[in-house]
């Protein structure tokens, strides 16, 4: 098959991208400097010639909590852009076979744990990303549209918090995982007596590392339709994909410490917010048709960390 990966160059695009290699598949990108997402025209006449068989949506503007407080505008603005585009442009060109990718941060603050598919728009949103949450939501719901209007097959995956090579380490704009292993590095470079991380600790996260959800990508892709039906519905179309299992931001900071080799004091700053207390999937959907997740959590972070050594030096200009 022909499959464009828009975002090719971002953590998820990329493990993808060599998945989808491996397989055989002829893999279809470009450069935002050759073709802005942003851009309706831009877009549409890419697709239009290259005429892929499918595509995978795995571009979008990504943060943690300081930079969706920070670009809230950013956020909402350039993914519904993105999506709004590569949706339409594949319909334009006669891709029937899609895949978008979402986030766990579409269920309400307070969902029920796991929590289940059933849970969207049940509730409030968590405040610190709801904008980006927004515009997944919305992603969800115009591949639902695009599917009962004009009869294409456009699959949404939501996946939990992802990790691994090729994350983003910048020490303000990355993830809780990612900015925690550059700060206990740091902290062990510089023989710093102590590190302080936001929050009280107690909140729980699941993290899946990239490479299961790359190879969880393809295979909800590659799945026949009548599979996938069974699992879902016109109107409730997305499947979650995550590790089935989670981690206070406690545990978590000591077993990068641990991995990092820090031995330094650990404390947490609870004037600063947590986000929501829970955030756990319910995968049973995705394990009922037969995938499941390889990579344990400290074998991932070890992965990653190893990683982060490797390209330490391109990672600090």
């Amino acid at each position: 098959m022909k499959i464009f990966v828009a975002g090719h160059k971002g953590m998820v695009g990329s493990a993808i991208s060599k998945k989808l290699s491996v397989l055989g598949h002829d893999v279809i990108t470009v450069d935002r400097q050759q073709v802005d997402l942003k851009s309706q025209a831009a877009v549409a006449a890419f697709m239009s010639a290259t005429s892929p068989d499918a595509v995978v949506l795995a571009a979008a503007k990504v943060g943690g909590i300081s930079a969706n407080n920070n670009f809230p505008a950013s956020f909402i603005y350039e993914n519904l852009a993105i999506q709004n585009n590569v949706v339409h442009a594949a319909y334009c060109a006669g891709v029937t076979q899609l895949l978008f990718l979402g986030s766990s941060c579409i269920y309400p603050r307070m969902a029920p744990q796991p929590i289940p598919e059933s849970a969207l728009l049940s509730g409030q949103l968590e405040p610190t990303n709801e904008p980006y949450a927004m515009a997944k939501l919305a992603g969800i719901k115009l591949c639902e549209s695009y599917n009962r209007q004009y009869g294409v097959d456009y699959r949404s995956i939501m996946p939990t918090n992802l990790y691994g090579p090729g994350d983003n380490f910048h020490p303000e704009h990355s993830h809780v995982l990612p900015a925690l292993l550059q700060r206990f590095h740091e902290a062990r470079e510089h023989r710093r007596p102590s590190v302080t991380i936001w929050g009280t600790g107690a909140p729980c996260r699941e993290f899946l590392h990239v490479d299961d959800m790359a190879d969880a990508s393809v295979f909800a892709l590659m799945l026949d339709h009548q599979a996938y039906s069974s699992v879902t519905t016109p109107t409730q179309s997305h499947i979650n994909i995550g590790a089935g299992s989670d981690i206070s931001i406690n545990h978590l900071a000591f077993l990068i410490a641990r991995i990092v080799g820090y031995d330094g004091e650990i404390i947490f700053d609870p004037t600063k917010p947590d986000g929501a207390p829970r955030k756990l999937l319910d995968i049973s959907k995705i394990l009922s048709l037969g995938w499941q997740p390889k990579i344990s959590l400290p074998e991932g972070v070890a992965d990653t960390y190893e990683w982060f050594l490797r390209n330490l030096k391109n990672l600090r200009q």
